[in-house]
């Protein structure tokens, strides 16, 4: 069976897991025998795919061959139905099972993982009394959604049983804190960490420390590490690049190279961001080079809006044009990207035609692409396609006008001197509040006689 189950093993797990079905029957026409191993690699291939008849026979021959509460078998019998029947399936295969395993406990942890609190740490009461030790993956079952009081019952629960000291489930309670927003929990339990055995750890702690703006601390705690991967790298450039810290930034990222460190997208994002910054078209380009010879973030959209953006505010509208058409795969930022290059280096037709271009590429613009091309409109004065625009964006876009619309808009009219048509867009669509907002846009308002009066007579 070894033969057998090497090959239905490794199709299970490649591109063409039908082909694990073929083999498995082809085997059992053979009459040779499956074992755990067997059975677990056809589940795993039925759930890759969904395939629930072909899961339930599986599930029915293990019971012939006495193999359905083994731990391999029970755990990926469980785990098919989770995922492809429904819980209350995967629940009655876990109670068929006598001798649960660590694995067995964490998948009824993740089953039950929408109760409440008390259930789910009476399932861990039931797993410590039948002598199995929990691990990693039980308490991040247990903090999944847990509220604060939870997770300091759950944080102390870990210290007593000793796993404080495990990496990854110091990992999971300090994401648990960051994710309810309690950063000042998530700092007291940071200095209590041994940041050369945690690497880990202080790798979400970074991420803490970034997300509460404290870049100073990220940079401290992160350039003592002893040992440190491509996540502490980028977050470490992240943190320089918020901090405006851009020549550490840099010194930074020329250092992760000659240790050998990938290069990937996040740093990418980083460096590009400054490059955008500081208006650097060589450094830029120094990054997308880097990009193309590496091929890390060739593939990726945010990296290559970063592009755009990048190209287009520093003057490289061509750049800018042909990164886009380069891009293997667009998003409505990709498109704003381009409209709002155009609009800021004066070409305010050429934005309005890839606006028309975007929706019959069926790309659906939002309230920053609508905005982008109010703004080309204002500044080449072209009302008629800006109010056109305007007022198709609730009926068309499903996109309720914001503020900073009606900002550019009446802009856009007063700078081409269409007074009555700005106060009768501040008259229809603000109330009192607003209208005294509109009244301070940055426009030289004594060049027009207009003023703003209270609507509705008060």
């Amino acid at each position: 069976a070894v033969s057998w189950n090497t090959m239905i093993t490794a199709f299970a797990r490649s591109n063409f897991p039908g082909r694990a079905f073929e083999l498995f029957s082809a085997m059992h026409g053979q009459g040779v025998s499956p074992d755990e191993t067997t059975f677990s690699s056809v589940l795993y291939a039925c759930t890759s795919i969904n395939a629930q008849e072909h899961g339930k026979s599986v599930h029915a021959k293990s019971i012939k061959h006495n193999l359905n509460t083994t731990v391999f078998v029970s755990t990926s019998l469980v785990d098919f139905y989770n995922k492809c029947v429904g819980r209350r399936d995967a629940l009655k295969v876990l109670e068929e099972v006598p001798h649960k395993s660590t694995a067995c406990w964490n998948a009824l942890l993740s089953i039950k993982s929408d109760s409440d609190f008390p259930t789910l740490f009476m399932i861990l009461r039931d797993m410590l009394r039948s002598g199995i030790s929990p691990n990693e993956f039980t308490f991040s079952s247990l903090l999944k959604g847990s509220s604060l009081l939870d997770v300091h019952q759950i944080h102390s629960l870990v210290t007593k049983l000793g796993y404080d000291g495990n990496d990854y489930v110091s990992s999971a309670i300090i994401s648990s804190y960051v994710s309810l927003g309690f950063v000042s929990d998530v700092l007291a339990y940071g200095v209590t960490l041994d940041p050369d055995s945690c690497n880990v750890s202080m790798n979400v702690l970074a991420g803490a420390y970034n997300r509460a703006h404290m870049y100073q601390e990220t940079k401290e705690l992160l350039l003592h590490q002893q040992t440190s991967d491509n996540i502490s790298w980028s977050i470490l450039i992240t943190a320089c690049a918020r901090n405006g810290d851009y020549a550490e930034a840099f010194g930074l990222f020329r250092q992760m190279r000659i240790l050998g460190h990938h290069f990937d997208n996040y740093v990418a994002v980083s460096l590009l961001s400054i490059c955008t910054k500081v208006n650097s078209l060589v450094l830029g380009r120094l990054v997308h080079g880097v990009i193309i010879k590496t091929s890390y973030g060739c593939s990726d959209t945010r990296t290559n809006n970063m592009l755009l953006d990048m190209y287009a505010k520093c003057g490289r509208i061509e750049d800018c044009l042909k990164a886009f058409e380069e891009m293997e795969d667009r998003n409505v930022i990709s498109w704003t990207a381009v409209i709002s290059g155009l609009a800021l280096n004066g070409f305010s037709r050429k934005a309005l035609a890839w606006f028309k271009a975007m929706e019959e590429a069926a790309v659906k613009p939002d309230k920053v692409a609508i905005l982008a091309v109010l703004s080309a409109c204002r500044h080449g004065g072209l009302v008629q396609e800006g109010m056109e625009i305007f007022k198709r964006m609730e009926a068309e876009y499903s996109t309720e006008a914001g503020m900073e619309h009606y900002i550019c808009v009446v802009d856009m009219l007063c700078k081409c001197g269409h007074l009555k048509q700005a106060d009768s867009v501040i008259r229809e669509f603000c109330n009192m509040e607003e209208a005294k907002r509109m009244a301070s846009i940055p426009v030289d308002l004594n060049m027009w006689p207009l003023k703003i009066q209270p609507p509705y007579g008060q």
